[in-house]
């Protein structure tokens, strides 16, 4: 090796930024110091003919060949993105600049790779296609209730304890019989926190087979399991910064509970066929129409678990224990859909109003209230 060549070798170790040489038609030449860190392989190792599979991630090696080869014989600066293996095992997103150094007749000799760690911002691109995915299903299953309706001392009281807790980060277990408004309260939580800004993540989890609801929640990589043909982000790395509803939660099978209590304890989660821990920042609200403690008592629900989850608990009351909120509601709903329908009802008349009030009845589920006509 020349005395110019071991300069320009000593030139590109002291550069920290990943650099790699290669010949016209991309076989390596030369990686520096940054690229052997990262990697944990030698330089024997880099100028091996698999060298591209030995680095990058075997979906982009099949995804990316064509193009970096089409790249290549093109002769013109060109980026692609790939995911590299760390000297760990982990992949991370590179943008990788592929440069060419011509002559005089516009011949390429040496190809210049740059390497730039994207991984951050590749992250954040599919939190956001999840949390595009969590709004499309929110929409889908919009609650009958635009906003909290009333002024009863009950969920006035309720409405306190959400003003108290909104602000800090602690955990809020919220209670109450079916159709009480408990995700209403949940995301009245999230938009008075410092949290409002991001994103909301409900999960029902009566509603995902237990088979399926590690991978929804904690996401998985690819191969973990059958049909499992892509890495996939779960629900927590989709309300990384904000805030997760779990619903249902004493339908949460054991082996999902002992998950769950790592990630309040650690503030880490595993993807399902991973063994790296990824750390998540996550404002964590449950919610139940059932007895926890009873859960608890009979083997069904963690006793650990709940400790860490009944940090504030809330109980919303049912519509027939605030029954004065009922004129308030029936007015809501009546403008509500008469907008809706492209009506204008300007008043209620009091034999109507009167039949809500005596359909009324003292016991039976949350939404006490039937109107027939």
């Amino acid at each position: 090796m020349s005395t110019s060549t071991l300069e320009l070798a000593e030139i590109l170790d002291a550069i920290a930024e990943s650099i790699v040489v290669l010949t016209p038609d991309g076989v390596t030449l030369y990686a520096n110091r940054a690229v052997l860190d990262y990697t944990g392989l030698t330089m024997p190792d880099l100028l091996a003919g698999d060298f591209l599979s030995r680095l990058f991630h075997p979906e982009d090696v099949v995804r990316l060949k064509d193009p970096r080869r089409v790249g290549l014989s093109h002769g013109v600066p060109f980026e692609i993105e790939w995911r590299a293996r760390r000297h760990d095992g982990q992949y991370r997103w590179f943008l990788v600049r592929y440069r060419p150094l011509v002559d005089d007749q516009s011949r390429v000799l040496r190809w210049y790779a740059t390497a730039i760690d994207i991984d951050d911002r590749k992250r954040t691109e599919e939190r956001t296609q999840n949390e595009n995915l969590a709004l499309r299903e929110d929409i889908d299953r919009a609650s009958m209730f635009e906003e909290i309706v009333g002024s009863s001392a009950s969920l006035r009281a309720v409405l306190a304890q959400v003003a108290k807790v909104a602000p800090t980060d602690a955990t809020v277990l919220i209670l109450g019989e079916t159709g009480t408004g408990k995700e209403l309260i949940a995301r009245a939580i999230h938009k008075r926190s410092r949290r409002a800004a991001k994103a909301f993540i409900r999960v029902n989890c009566a509603a995902i087979p237990q088979s399926l609801i590690a991978s929804e929640l904690f996401g998985h990589e690819k191969g973990a399991f059958t049909g499992a043909l892509q890495r996939r982000l779960g629900r927590f790395e989709a309300a990384d910064g904000g805030t997760i509803l779990l619903d249902e939660i004493a339908d949460l099978p054991a082996e999902t509970q002992v998950a769950l209590l790592r990630v309040l304890q650690e503030r880490e989660i595993e993807r399902v066929g991973s063994s790296h821990p990824i750390a998540v920042d996550v404002r964590v609200i449950v919610a139940t129409n059932q007895d926890l403690e009873a859960a608890v008592a009979r083997g069904a629900f963690r006793a650990d678990l709940f400790y860490r989850l009944n940090v504030f608990p809330i109980a919303v009351p049912p519509l027939r224990e605030r029954v004065d909120d009922v004129p308030v509601l029936v007015e809501y709903l009546v403008e509500r859909f008469a907008k809706r329908a492209g009506k204008k009802i300007t008043r209620i008349e009091k034999r109507t109003s009167a039949r809500w009030h005596c359909c009324r009845r003292t016991t039976g589920p949350a939404m006490s209230v039937s109107c027939r006509t």
